[in-house]
Parts: C-alpha cells; structure tokens; sequence
C-alpha cells in the first residue's frame, strides 16, 4: 500500500458514513488507510447489503451500527463522538477520493483552520444558472459576511474539523451542517475551503437527488432555514451581509 507521507502534528481520524455502498465502501477505506490516522470510524446506518460485513472484515476499524436509516449529517455527528483525534476528516462510502486529494483538509486543519470546505466555486455555473441548493448556501454565507466562501458548505465532503470546532458547536450540530458553519463562523473560528474534491460529476444519482425540488434538495434548503434562524436567535443583524448593487444584479442575471 503506498502510503501518504503527510507529517501531521497532531492525531487525525475519519468518520465514514455508508447506507448500502458494497460497491465501494471498500475502496473508501483503501484510501483512507493510505493516510496516517489514528482511527477510522464507519457509521453505517440503515444498511440491507453487504456493507456491514465488510466493515467487519476490515482490523483497526471502529464501527458504529445503526440498523435504522438515520441519514449521513447524523451519521457524522455519531462519528465524532466516537474518537478523541484533534483533527476530523468526514467521508461517504459512496464516492472513492485519492488519498491524495484527501490530505489537503487534513493538512490545513493540523496547520490552524477550524474548518476546511471542499471549494467547489470554480465547478459551478454561473449564479444565473444555479440551482437552489447553491444559491441558498451562498446565501448564507454571505448573511454571516463570508460571500468569499461563495457556496460551499459543510454539506459537501470531503471537509475537515478541527476538535476544537467540535467541542464549540457540539457535536449534535453536525446534524444540520448549515447551522453547524454558521455557528463557526458566529464563534470566529477559521473556516477556509483550501481544496477542491469534484464531487459534483461523481456524485451517486439516486431517485432522492434528482430534478428540481427533489428530496434531498428541499432537505437541504430547510437545514439553511434553520442555520439562519438559529442566526437571528443569537443576535444576527442582516446588515452585517454586503447589499448588492443594481450593475452587480444585472452582471449575475445577464451571466453566460
């Protein structure tokens, strides 16, 4: 196995949520054994195939088993309950990533970032022809005055915390993702998005993921909802997100 040589500072560990991904779940943890972790944590929840019997197989792996479909967010939060490493790095077991892709966010977070987001900017259209989804998460971003993350989000993986994000917002917060970025952000930790994983292309169609307005959409808007909700709980003030002007208006309706 060709290792990653990746001089970390401080102890890391992945959390790896599945739901039936037999196919390649163990080609996720191939990877992720390239990396120096002290522990890799697999929740798998909800799963009828063979996905639990090859995480069985598989030594130096802690599992968590839920036979209930509880969903990945809350499989992330389980996770990090379950290892005391200072840096976290969050996978799913459908989408196999290069080690080599991976150690980037591991990388920043050992180096002082709090939260390292997958930059997924340049991949998107422009604001004109974005789906919801991404407009929502650049919504928010830009509500707690970080437009310079564009739309990228701790709903996407690869990313990386660090404990001591984790020990802030709770771990339950990982649950909603959004609301769990905008507490960071509201707390003043570092959130940066130092890499770029294309999970866009690679990313597993399904019957809950596809078309406008679908499921995991309308899943997903609503966590953003509820992140600026929990906003203006604690004192959030839209003034404090830039107003756009009427030529930037026009730039972004007229974008090819």
């Amino acid at each position: 196995m060709n290792i990653i040589p990746l001089a970390l500072n401080k102890p890391a560990a992945a959390v790896v949520c599945a739901c039936n991904e037999e196919l390649t779940l163990g080609q996720v943890l191939v990877q992720l054994k390239r990396l120096p972790l002290t522990d890799i944590v697999v929740v798998l929840n909800g799963t009828t195939d063979n996905s639990l019997t090859q995480v069985l197989e598989q030594p130096g792996i802690t599992l968590v088993y839920e036979p209930d479909r509880a969903g990945h967010d809350v499989g992330r939060a389980l996770g990090a309950k379950m290892t005391e490493a200072e840096t976290l790095l969050f996978v799913d077991g459908d989408m196999v990533v290069p080690a080599e892709q991976l150690a980037p966010f591991l990388y920043a977070v050992d180096r002082g970032d709090d939260v390292a987001l997958n930059n997924l900017s340049s991949l998107l259209p422009p604001f004109a022809r974005q789906d919801e989804v991404s407009r929502i998460k650049a919504y928010l971003n830009r509500v707690l005055n970080r437009s310079d993350l564009g739309s990228n989000s701790l709903t996407a993986v690869p990313h990386a915390l660090s404990r001591r994000m984790i020990q802030i917002v709770k771990p339950e917060a990982l649950a909603v993702p959004p609301k769990a970025q905008s507490l960071a952000i509201q707390h003043g930790l570092k959130v940066t998005a130092p890499s770029q994983v294309d999970v866009i292309r690679s990313n597993r169609l399904r019957s809950t993921n596809m078309g406008s307005g679908n499921e995991v959409a309308r899943l997903i808007i609503g966590d953003h909802l509820e992140a600026i909700a929990t906003w203006l709980d604690m004192g959030g003030n839209t003034s404090q997100a830039r107003s756009i002007s009427r030529a930037e208006v026009a730039n972004r309706r007229n974008a090819r």
